[in-house]
C-alpha cells in the first residue's frame, strides 16, 4: 500500500483513501490471494526484525481477509509461526474490520455472518485467543460492535476494541464496559473514556506509528489517562497500511516525542506484564527464572524480560534506573520466583 503513503502526503485523509478502494480492502485483495506459504514468509521477514529486538511474545490479529476462508487462513498462518521461530503468539480475529465488497454495504448482515457463522468456526478451530472490532465511522457503530461482543463472551473468550481513533463514538467507555483487554488508538478519547478504561482495568494502548503515518494532530489523552491511573502501553500496531513498523523500540521514541512528549514521571511508571495481551505470568510452564535485559536509554530504561524457549512469556517496564535494575538483578541471582497473577499485579504497578 505504498501508494497511500503519497496520496496522504498529497493531503488525502484515511476516510478518503478508504472510500477510494484503498487501505483494508487494498490489503484484503492481497490477502485473499496469496497462498499459505506466501504469507508465512512475508511474516517472518516481519518476525525476524521484532525478535532481533527481544520480543518473545506477539499479537497477530486478522481482519484482512473478511471472509470465513480468508480468515482461517490468516490466523493458521498466525498459529503456525510459533513451529518457525522462538516466540509467542496470541491470535485475534478481527472479522469486523472492515466491509468486504461482496457484503454490499449492509453492515448488520456482515455482523450476523461474523458472530453467527465465522466467530464460532475460527473458534471450533482453535485459532483464536481473542476477539477485536473497529468502532469507527468507518467500520462498525457501537451497537454493531456489542452484538460482536456479546458473542464473543458466549463463546468465552476475551475482546479488545479500535477506539476512538478517527472520531469519538466513546468507545473507551464500551471497552470498559466489557473490561477488554485493551482499547487501542484512543485519539478521540475523552475524560469519561479515559476515566472508565482506569476503572476498569483495561490497557489503553498507545500506537505511534499510526499517529505519525496517518499525520493526525489530535493526540491521545495522555494526562487524563495518567491523572486517572489507566494502565498505559505502547505498541507497533504494524499493518502495511497505517503503521509498517517493525521495531518496538522505535515505537516507543516516537510515543514519546510525538504522544507524551516526556519522560515518564512517578504516576506514569507502570510495567504491564503482559496485560494488553491477557497473560498473567510472565515465565516459563516450568516456573523457570528467565534472562533478563536491560536496555538503558537516559533515565529512562527498558527492561526486556525474555525466555530462551518457546513457551515464554515478555514484559516491557518502563520506569527509572532503580527498579529494573532489582529486578536483572535479582533474576540473574535466581531471587525471582513463578509469579501469581496477584504477585505479577502488585509488581506491575510498582
Amino acid at each position: 500500500r505504498a501508494q497511500e503513503f503519497q496520496m496522504r502526503l498529497s493531503g488525502a485523509s484515511y476516510e478518503e483513501i478508504s472510500r477510494a478502494g484503498g487501505g483494508i480492502v487494498s490489503s484484503m485483495r492481497a490477502t485473499r490471494a496469496a497462498s499459505d506459504e506466501e504469507l508465512v514468509k512475508a511474516s517472518l521477514r516481519r518476525l525476524d526484525h521484532l525478535i532481533a529486538e527481544g520480543v518473545t511474545t506477539i499479537e497477530i490479529k486478522s481482519g484482512y481477509g473478511l471472509d470465513l476462508d480468508s480468515e482461517m487462513k490468516s490466523l493458521r498462518v498466525a498459529r503456525s509461526l510459533e513451529k518457525q521461530r522462538n516466540i509467542r503468539v496470541l491470535t485475534t480475529f478481527l472479522g469486523a474490520h472492515a466491509m468486504p465488497p461482496e457484503a454490499g454495504g449492509d453492515k448488520d448482515l456482515y455482523i450476523s455472518q461474523i458472530c453467527e457463522m465465522m466467530l464460532p468456526a475460527l473458534v471450533a478451530a482453535g485459532l483464536v485467543d481473542a476477539v477485536d472490532v473497529f468502532c469507527e465511522g468507518i467500520a462498525f457503530s457501537p451497537a454493531q460492535t456489542r452484538r460482536v461482543f456479546d458473542h464473543a463472551k458466549m463463546l468465552g473468550l476475551p475482546v479488545k476494541l479500535h477506539a476512538d481513533q478517527l472520531s469519538n463514538l466513546h468507545g473507551a467507555a464500551l471497552a470498559a464496559q466489557y473490561h477488554a483487554l485493551s482499547a487501542d488508538h484512543l485519539e478521540f478519547t475523552d475524560d469519561e473514556g479515559a476515566k472508565a478504561l482506569a476503572r476498569s482495568g483495561t490497557v489503553a494502548v498507545l500506537l505511534p506509528g499510526a499517529f505519525y503515518m496517518l499525520r493526525e494532530t489530535q493526540s491521545p489523552p495522555v494526562a487524563s489517562l495518567r491523572k486517572h491511573g489507566a494502565h498505559i502501553a505502547i505498541a507497533t500496531d504494524s499493518n502495511p497500511g497505517t503503521s509498517p513498523l517493525t521495531s518496538l523500540l522505535t515505537a516507543m521514541n516516537m510515543a514519546a516525542t510525538k504522544i507524551a512528549k516526556h519522560v515518564p514521571d512517578k504516576a506514569g511508571r507502570k510495567g504491564l506484564l503482559g496485560r494488553k495481551v491477557g497473560m498473567t505470568q510472565i515465565f516459563d510452564a516450568t516456573g523457570a527464572v528467565v534472562p533478563v535485559t536491560v536496555i538503558e536509554a537516559g533515565p529512562c530504561p527498558v527492561t526486556l524480560v525474555r525466555s530462551p524457549d518457546r513457551d515464554g512469556y515478555a514484559a516491557i517496564q518502563v520506569g527509572f534506573l532503580d527498579k529494573p535494575r532489582r529486578l536483572a538483578a535479582r533474576a540473574a541471582r535466581g531471587q525471582v520466583a513463578k509469579l501469581d497473577s496477584r504477585r505479577a499485579k502488585r509488581l506491575a504497578t510498582a
